[in-house]
């Protein structure tokens, strides 16, 4: 497999660029539908390498596609590149010490995320045009992953209307397949506008919005025994409506994410939510507005495409290795881990790994999970990635980028975000993704399989966007 070898060393010959991109939008740490300079930096990169974009797909200002190439396949590889609010820390230390109090920061590793997707899009490029095959390689920069689901606006406007396979992968602290599974989830913002009044002088004017926003949450809290035991639902009090105490709130707002296994479960469960939170506006003699501003649909992987990024994932895993000086960085951050991640992490080894006794004790020792999961863990979470796995065969894999046991959204994963742990990781997963996209270039019979796949395990379903009619991406 001479392809393999030529591959690593295409990714190789420009890692320098890659790491670049990391580093600089890992600095940049925009947040949702305002990645101007993020976007713009893995555009201009991957203009620099051949590619034509077209920017503003899904109504996004921030989302764009890099294409080169003609004909079929057409070859997807996701970006993203958008930070979280709260998570900025200083690079390298294993100490909470925000660069800015408040500010953004990368602890979801999107900037990493986005970096080894240009990588993976930039070296299937070069091998197809050394190789002179044909093809077409796309790249999606798509914005607002975190809360706004970027991607169902894409998918929705047509982005991946041609598209005929999707790769994609994800920092994290285990490298392994993602299989089908992660939860669909609605954002959904409930604002309660009532009547301000002296609350001594006059209290019998008034109608408190947040009384109703506390009154839709105790309903929403009873609800919970009546609700399929996969689902979450969770909240954020976004707007109290003052800080007066002696004024009743005119206005009360509260975020909503509400989250199971299938999009027909969340949509159920918002309808209940909505009558709850009517409820609550009828108490109190309020009035409520309801806006739902994201909507991801559950994952499902495919087993084809699957099949082949884990065959090169097991190929090239004996080459991520770690010098004695990244195993004394990476304790210093387990150290600092909560020793309930660790705990978390300890019995995702002993059920995924089949690691018990003294083997499950050795491999808790090391500062970083080295191995490959063969079989990995569903999540609850929740990814935008969903959406376009709907409409295209699509394939994610983790990549170990961080010190055992670090959680996602913190600071920890922050502060490793620019070591050259998290470069080595990304460019694994930047050579495993362009492998596994060059599969079906060599071989297109592997598309048609990838798409009866599909087929197979939608049983007759078919992709329906569930964000609000007419909805458009909006900063909120």
């Amino acid at each position: 497999m001479d392809y393999i070898n030529r591959i690593s060393e295409l990714v190789e010959h420009k890692r320098d660029l890659f790491i670049e991109a990391n580093d600089q939008i890992w600095a940049f740490a925009e947040p949702r539908f305002q990645e101007v300079k993020s976007a713009k930096l893995l555009a201009e990169l991957l203009e620099s390498q051949g590619f034509k974009t077209t920017w503003g797909i899904g109504g996004a200002d921030t989302a764009f596609m890099s294409q080169w190439g003609e004909g079929k396949p057409v070859i997807g590889f996701l970006g993203e590149y958008d930070a979280l609010s709260g998570l900025s820390q200083q690079a390298d230390v294993a100490v909470h010490t925000p660069i800015e109090e408040g500010g953004q920061g990368h602890g979801c590793g999107h900037h990493t995320l986005g970096a080894g997707s240009a990588g993976a899009a930039v070296a299937l490029k070069d091998y197809m045009t050394e190789a002179g095959l044909k093809g077409t390689v796309r790249f999606y920069g798509c914005p607002a992953e975190e809360n706004a689901g970027g991607k169902a606006f894409m998918v929705r406007d047509g982005a991946f209307d041609g598209c005929d396979i999707a790769i994609t992968w994800h920092t994290g602290t285990s490298t392994g397949l993602q299989p089908t599974g992660l939860l669909a989830n609605f954002r959904v913002f409930y604002t309660f506008k009532g009547t301000s009044a002296h609350a001594a002088g006059a209290p019998h004017l008034g109608r408190s919005a947040l009384d109703a926003v506390e009154i839709m949450n105790v309903g929403v809290n009873y609800m919970r025994e009546h609700m399929i035991s996969d689902a979450r639902v969770h909240y954020a009090v976004t707007d109290t409506g003052g800080t007066a105490p002696n004024v009743v709130q005119s206005r009360a707002q509260v975020l909503y994410a509400i989250r199971a296994p299938k999009v027909t479960d969340v949509q159920e469960l918002k309808r209940r939510i909505d009558n709850i939170a009517r409820g609550a506006a009828l108490i109190t003699e309020t009035e409520v507005e309801i806006k739902q501003v994201s909507a991801y649909t559950n994952y499902l992987a495919n087993s084809v495409v699957g099949a082949e990024m884990q065959k090169y994932m097991e190929a090239l895993h004996h080459t991520l290795t770690y010098t004695d000086e990244e195993l004394v960085y990476l304790q210093k951050f387990k150290d600092a881990t909560p020793e309930a991640d660790i705990q978390n992490y300890k019995a995702l080894a002993q059920q995924y790994l089949g690691l018990k006794g003294a083997e499950l004790e050795a491999h808790m020792q090391k500062p970083i999970s080295d191995v490959l999961f063969t079989r990995y863990p569903k999540g609850s979470g929740s990814t935008d990635v969903g959406d376009v796995s709907w409409v295209v065969p699509t394939a994610w894999c983790f990549v170990s980028c961080y010190s055992m046991g670090c959680t996602g959204h913190s600071w920890l994963e922050t502060a490793q975000g620019k070591s050259s742990v998290t470069h080595k990781g990304m460019l694994y997963a930047s050579k495993v993704m362009a492998l596994t996209g060059l599969s079906f270039i060599l071989d297109p019979t592997l598309v048609d399989k990838a798409r009866i796949a599909l087929l197979e395990e939608l049983d007759g379903q078919v992709y329906k966007s569930p964000l609000p009619e007419g909805y458009k991406p909006e900063i909120w």
